[in-house]
């Protein structure tokens, strides 16, 4: 049995023309083994993340492959401007190699649109685990089982990984582009509430009292930092044969320069506890609830006591971050909504953005 993050077969109305890609690999990359494969990874509601392989033989099994790599590509359909920006993502990861130990190596960068339909990257695929809503058999009962202690050290390491990342220095950098004028939490909140206003669908709520609440609660920006936007455990490779170590971080699409309590804080949307609501487990996308994992509290204590940073009160940026993620849903539902992909998964993503915009409307009542 193996703990690597396994492939699947290209969902419906998601293939590209496989041939137009390995011409266009054979004369970028070269020196690649004469058959191709291709196969995609099931998670990721975003962009869509694709495994090339290339053989000696056609009929080579897997786990045999001589060269390996990852393609990632914009979704089908209707896009968010400035979302799903590939160039923008390569760009990230590419300046960050040499610097940050946890980016993949970055091969090549394609712009010609024609070839598949949209622009589109390749980089080396990291071999290691990725927890997804559970843990894997083996990590949970198995011969590598995870004691509630290991589970409360991966927590630390991959809080440690986002400290690591907002100590970069950046700004001798190419990265110190991303930096614009203003003040990077007032500059969110107003962009976040007007993507809401653009990609809402009759059947979701308006949420303007947690778009109001947001707007009239924001505190200034506490530092200039290259977040990642986007860390959770289901963007992050563990090792294989020692779990507890990360090997790499993926998914750097909405990195830039900004606040790293933000950051925090959109991490913790994702981090579903052992006490939260039935609805939120439902959406769970990492076994955050698992017995030994650190709660939502336990997380921003420790960020704060390993960065030296402080701050009264996390409210904010937890509203903020859950608030954001009911966004990213409804971006993403939009395209169901309006026919523009199949993806059967996306059918329930307004029931999803509605129960968000009650639990925060719930909270921030209760705080007066």
């Amino acid at each position: 049995m193996t703990l690597k993050d396994q492939s699947i077969e290209i969902r419906e109305g998601e293939q590209f023309d496989n041939a137009a890609v390995e011409r266009y690999l054979r004369a970028n990359i070269g020196d690649l083994p004469p058959h191709m494969s291709v196969r995609q990874f099931p998670g990721g509601a975003s962009n869509l993340t694709y495994l090339l392989s290339f053989t000696d033989s056609a009929n080579d099994a897997p786990g045999r492959q001589s060269r390996q790599f990852v393609l990632r590509r914009p979704p089908t359909g209707k896009k968010a401007k400035s979302a799903h920006d590939m160039k923008r993502e390569y760009a990230v990861m590419s300046a960050l190699n040499g610097h940050y130990r946890l980016v993949p190596k970055m091969h090549v960068f394609c712009e010609d649109e024609s070839l598949i339909g949209g622009e589109f990257y390749v980089m080396e695929k990291l071999d290691g685990i990725i927890l997804r809503n559970e843990l894997p058999t083996e990590l949970a009962t198995g011969e590598q089982k995870l004691s509630p202690d290991n589970l409360r050290q991966l927590c630390m390491n991959m809080i440690d990984g986002l400290v690591d990342l907002h100590k970069f220095q950046w700004q001798d950098t190419a990265l110190a582009d991303l930096k614009k004028d203003g003040d990077y939490v007032e500059r969110q909140i107003s962009g976040w509430n007007d993507r809401f206003v653009k990609a809402r669908t009759p059947d979701v709520p308006e949420c303007d009292k947690v778009m109001q609440w947001l707007d009239n609660h924001k505190p200034k920006q506490v530092d200039s930092c290259l977040i990642h936007n986007d860390y959770r455990f289901d963007n992050i490779v563990l090792d294989e044969q020692n779990p507890m170590q990360i090997n790499g971080v993926l998914d750097w699409e909405m990195a830039t320069i900004g606040d790293p309590l933000m950051d925090l804080g959109n991490s913790l949307a994702y981090w579903v506890q052992a006490d939260d609501p039935q609805q939120f487990h439902m959406m769970r996308r990492q076994p955050s609830h698992a017995p030994g994992m650190m709660t939502r509290d336990e997380l921003v204590q420790y960020y704060l006591k390993q960065s030296g940073r402080s701050v009264d009160s996390f409210t904010f940026y937890r509203v903020y971050g859950l608030f954001r993620l009911a966004v990213i849903i409804q971006q993403i539902y939009y395209r169901f909504y309006h026919g523009q992909t199949k993806d059967k998964r996306f059918a329930g993503f307004g029931f999803v953005v509605k129960f968000i915009d009650d639990y925060l409307q719930k909270q921030i009542s209760e705080l007066g």
